[in-house]
């Protein structure tokens, strides 16, 4: 094994999934890990954007805006794609904690993430930057595709 890391063959093979090798709970747990780790970098960046907020009023732009916003084609990518990953990883979190205990609080614990996420970009974002339909579809797609996955199994499910 530790020659095939020191020459650069296959190495990441050994760290791949392996349906045979790798137990199911082990995997179920390393991917919580992974959702949350990216629900919580996402989750900060969207309450504290790059770059911070304006602390005054001066020169055209208003205290508690992101500062980042001012560039806004950037800004809205930014804003997309955050949401997009916070809603993904909170997608995962929701179904691999599905029929555990306390998954009700789970779902009210995510939920109000999500409502305190959403607040606080609607705060930070000044109006004319992005329109936020944009932002509430965003956070919808990972939801609607998980759906369509679920009703397309369903319909054509192999016997």
């Amino acid at each position: 094994m530790l020659n095939r890391l020191s020459t650069g063959k296959s190495w990441y093979k050994h760290f791949q999934y392996e349906e045979g090798r790798d137990k199911p709970g082990d995997v179920r747990n390393i991917m919580l890990v992974v959702a949350t780790l990216i629900a919580s970098v996402t989750f900060q960046a969207g309450v504290n954007p790059p770059g911070g907020v304006w602390q005054d009023n001066d020169n055209g732009h208003h205290a508690g805006r992101a500062i980042y916003a001012s560039q806004s084609a950037a800004y809205y990518v930014f804003l997309i794609s955050n949401t997009f990953a916070l809603s993904a990883s909170v997608l995962v979190i929701i179904s691999l904690t599905h029929r555990f205990p306390f998954h009700f609080e789970i779902i009210i614990a995510t939920v109000s993430m999500i409502v305190t996420y959403g607040s606080a970009i609607f705060a930070v974002t000044p109006d004319e930057s992005v329109r936020f339909r944009y932002v509430i579809a965003a956070a919808s797609v990972p939801f609607i595709l998980r759906c369509l996955i679920q009703l397309f199994n369903i319909v054509f499910k192999k016997e």
